[in-house]
């Protein structure tokens, strides 16, 4: 049982595309204006999100602390404000935090203790491309980022197929958009011709694009969305 004199924490959810506050339900504002400390992977675009959610929030009454790769340090302050009493919101770049997100070290501090830790629903690129795809939502793996170097990439890929078609199992993987071409060009040569492959792009953006075709089909019409944020899924 969680002791009365600990904080609780809020994971708020934030947009992956600034362009689309709707997708943020309204009762992340009430929780917002529960907390009085933010611990948050980027501090200058949550302020500059937060005041898009709530115009009359004065930034500077809360305290501020950044995530990173939640250090020993940071760790520490997070113990001392829970400690305290504070309600803490935490905050990632886009999407949900504690999910292929640094906050996750800190819910692990709060769960060690016995805090209180509320999950609020809001825009999430890994599911929503799943849901999009129409691959195996029943059984999928999330793989972060593939390897830069392009022997270990492209081994690497072989087998997210490879362990694909043994267990059904949809994987779904992220580049630094600058580097989707270059990864697109590795899935089109080493895939075989009749895996499945969704390319989700700019989700919830003005410019939204999730489409899946087999690898041979998109041989056909190779799509070019350098520097566009994208999410890739695959199946065997």
């Amino acid at each position: 049982m969680a002791s009365a004199a600990l904080g609780m924490v809020y994971l708020i959810p934030s947009f992956i595309d600034e362009q689309n506050l709707k997708t943020i339900p309204p009762y992340v504002l009430d929780a917002v204006k529960e907390c009085s400390v933010f611990f948050v992977e980027n501090e200058r675009s949550t302020r500059r999100y937060l005041k898009m959610l709530w115009k009359e929030m004065v930034i500077d009454e809360y305290e501020w602390f950044a995530i990173h790769k939640a250090e020993q340090e940071t760790r520490d302050f997070f113990r001392q404000q829970l400690q305290r009493g504070k309600t803490i919101g935490i905050i990632s770049e886009a999407g949900c935090p504690g999910v292929a997100d640094p906050g996750q070290v800190l819910v692990a501090v709060a769960q060690e203790m016995g805090a209180v830790v509320r999950p609020l629903v809001g825009p999430s690129s890994i599911l929503l491309a799943l849901m999009a795809s129409g691959m195996n939502g029943q059984q999928f793996k999330f793989n972060g980022y593939l390897p830069i170097e392009t022997a270990q990439r492209n081994k690497f890929i072989r087998e997210l197929e490879a362990e694909s078609i043994k267990n059904n199992c949809t994987q779904l993987f992220i580049e630094t958009p600058y580097r989707n071409n270059q990864l697109i060009d590795a899935l089109l040569t080493q895939c075989r011709p009749a895996s499945r492959l969704c390319i989700a792009v700019d989700i919830t953006g003005p410019q939204e694009f999730i489409k899946t075709h087999t690898i041979a089909e998109w041989q056909q019409r190779r799509p070019d969305i350098h520097k566009r944020p994208a999410m890739f899924l695959l199946l065997g």
